[in-house]
């Protein structure tokens, strides 16, 4: 049976918005994991493509309104959420619907049948050079926008600890073009591939160098530019598994985030702080850590 659809949300999401990959299994319970880890707002992954049709992770139509009554009570609580649409499995509906005025219909339909005030679109593997799919995702964004000015609407970008690849520059200046009003570029510090090293260190120096980026490619003040980033680690064992990001580096970047009033700060993912195991990466975060522990240290942060 199809879930109620949740009320429309009030205003954007909070500033702390952990990814929850909601294909987990059990489906994780956004409540409470709201109410244990101290966190308001989650980024819920993720709409892929079932042919040029928004599902989602393949197995559910967000048009039914699947867990609707659950992003409803984070709203009740004062919280919100974005959907997250592409990610790293599956395929991003930009890369499945060749039309345009179809991909920019999926997006919307998902807007709607959630209420959504912010879309996230989580952009990956060879999808970051894929210069069609890139150019149709930003020409689709721009009409999503202009029926629903008021939709906020973030790029999420692999990053290098010093800044975005010229491909997710690309990405970037591709949505500028064509008039997409970009709220935030969240930049993935995780993965880098370049060997051990202190991970809060790098994703403060991934954050500077991509502040740098969107103040020339945007023409940004400091202060809009800082405004303008989001940043999310892998906690714990990242794929790299030679790099490490320990709950020492969690407060290490929220204390940075604060002096920079960065726009937000996420993590990859809330079901592997809560379960706090050890095992395989997509549950667990290999490092010794109480359930919750870092979602309590990113709720520290207030903008």
């Amino acid at each position: 049976m199809a879930a109620s659809v949740a009320p429309e949300a009030e205003g954007a999401p909070v500033v702390v918005a952990p990814y929850v990959d909601m294909g987990a299994w059990p489906t994780p319970v956004l409540s409470g994991m709201s109410a244990q880890g101290g966190v308001k707002g989650f980024t819920l992954g993720f709409v892929t493509s079932a042919g040029c049709k928004a599902s989602w992770f393949n197995a559910y139509d967000p048009r039914a309104g699947w867990q609707a009554d659950e992003i409803a009570k984070i709203r009740d609580a004062g919280g919100d959420v974005k959907v997250s649409f592409g990610g790293a499995s599956g395929i991003e509906l930009a890369q499945a619907c060749t039309d345009v005025s179809a991909l920019a219909a999926e997006y919307t339909a998902v807007v709607e049948a959630y209420g959504l005030k912010y879309i996230d679109i989580d952009i990956e593997g060879a999808a970051v050079a894929d210069t069609a799919s890139i150019q149709r995702r930003s020409q689709a964004l721009k009409l999503v926008q202009d029926t629903d000015p008021e939709l906020k609407i973030s790029l999420t970008l692999p990053v290098l600890p010093d800044g975005l690849t010229s491909d997710g520059l690309g990405v970037v200046n591709a949505a500028k073009a064509a008039g997409v009003n970009l709220d935030l570029v969240n930049v993935m510090a995780m993965d880098y591939y370049q060997g051990a090293g202190d991970q809060g260190a790098n994703a403060i120096s991934a954050a500077k160098a991509t502040q740098a980026q969107l103040k020339s490619t945007l023409g940004l003040s400091d202060a809009d530019a800082w405004k303008k980033l989001g940043v999310t680690p892998m906690l714990g064992v990242n794929d790299s598994q030679n790099e490490i990001f320990y709950q020492k580096d969690a407060t290490a970047l929220v204390d940075f985030a604060g002096t920079v009033h960065l726009g937000m700060l996420s993590f990859w993912e809330g079901g592997r702080d809560a379960n706090a195991c050890t095992g395989a990466l997509y549950r667990c975060t290999n490092i010794s850590q109480q359930p919750y522990e870092f979602a309590k240290i990113f709720a520290g942060y207030r903008g």
